[in-house]
């Protein structure tokens, strides 16, 4: 018989992450992880780090980071607000921001963590569908709602919107708040961090884990008007107040920091992309032009699902979503150029296999 005490658990389908490995021998392109390490500089800190300094809490406000970050961005400090990986500081802004008895919107086909957060926080929520081409249509937009949130790039379809495309949403929503999720903007997107000077009701998400190679760290942060970031602060310290450790803190800084070599990893992903669509276009792949760090990829021919699975039999791991609209294609994340030229001989090897 059901023990009366557990009708009070929660009941909730969570997000599924990327399949993950201890094989070493994997080739794993399934998380949009970063194939190059952490910067130079972020090394040189864990090496000098005083692990003595850890029986002590944070700084609770973060200021190295977000002090790194404001100057990076030619923002104040104020309009900075940093969390414990951009899931964090999204899950915060959605508590904190969306509060309304109409619903948030957001794409049909984007981050499957949006809607967990909804049933989670208890927020009604709306999709629009994006159109044949996975672009999202701004005018879908226009309509009263509680909050918009809009992935640029989004993923899983690695399409990137310029700032008009930004504009047209702030201007169809200037009583909502609107968030702008950035986390693969840096390999080759278009940032609206520039728009917040414009526009108080928007909020920049960002993350260190993709273009910073520092996923297994989790620093996320936010960039937006002091009025919203002072709410995202207020939610947090109603929580947790040392959500950022002080090695990340000080691992962050020195990675925003070190420019040159975060823009040097950022061109050899986008070498890399440009070189493996060209690659899967002349093998009958169909694929739009990525913003980001993978590549959203179809044929015409081919079972995707059947392609996944022979690629993790040769210990190559992509990401299959068995979602509507997209049941017939896959997420590939972009590695090094070895790991690439690996994944283009195994899914030759499939096309001779279909054909045999």
């Amino acid at each position: 018989m059901e023990k009366l005490w557990t009708e009070n658990l929660r009941d909730i389908e969570p997000y599924v992450p990327g399949e993950q490995s201890s094989d070493k021998d994997i080739i794993k392109l399934n998380a949009n992880e970063n194939p190059y390490p952490p910067s130079p500089e972020s090394l040189e800190v864990m090496k000098k780090f005083d692990i003595a300094e850890l029986r002590k809490y944070p700084n609770a406000n973060s200021t190295p980071l977000k002090a790194a970050l404001a100057d990076y961005y030619n923002v104040d400090i104020k309009n900075v607000f940093v969390g414990n990986g951009s899931d964090d500081v999204i899950a915060i802004a959605f508590q904190a921001l969306f509060n309304s008895e109409l619903p948030i919107v957001y794409p049909d086909l984007t981050y499957s963590f949006y809607p967990v957060w909804c049933r989670l926080f208890n927020i009604p929520f709306k999709t629009y569908p994006v159109n044949h081409d996975f672009r999202i249509n701004p005018d879908d937009y226009r309509e009263k709602n509680g909050g918009v949130v809009i992935p640029n790039p989004n993923a899983p379809t690695s399409i990137g919107e310029g700032l008009d495309f930004v504009r047209k949403i702030m201007d169809y929503n200037r009583d909502s708040v609107v968030i702008i999720d950035e986390a693969y903007v840096d390999f080759g997107g278009i940032s609206s961090i520039p728009l917040i000077s414009e526009y108080e009701n928007l909020l920049v998400t960002g993350t260190f884990s993709k273009s910073r190679s520092l996923a297994g760290l989790r620093i996320g942060f936010a960039i937006g008007s002091e009025r919203l970031v002072s709410v995202l602060e207020a939610v947090k310290n109603s929580y947790n107040s040392y959500t950022v450790d002080s090695l990340s803190i000080e691992i962050g800084r020195a990675s925003v920091l070190d420019d040159e070599y975060f823009k040097e990893t950022c061109r050899k992903i986008i070498n890399t992309r440009q070189h493996v669509t060209e690659e899967l276009r002349a093998l009958g792949f169909v694929l739009p032009d990525s913003s980001a760090n993978f590549l959203f990829v179809t044929h015409d021919k081919l079972s995707m699902k059947e392609m996944f699975e022979y690629l993790k039999e040769k210990k190559v791991f992509i990401r299959y979503f068995d979602v509507p609209r997209i049941d017939n294609y896959v997420r590939i994340t972009i590695g090094t150029d070895d790991e690439m030229d690996v994944l283009l001989k195994e899914i030759r090897g499939y096309i001779d296999y279909v054909k045999a």
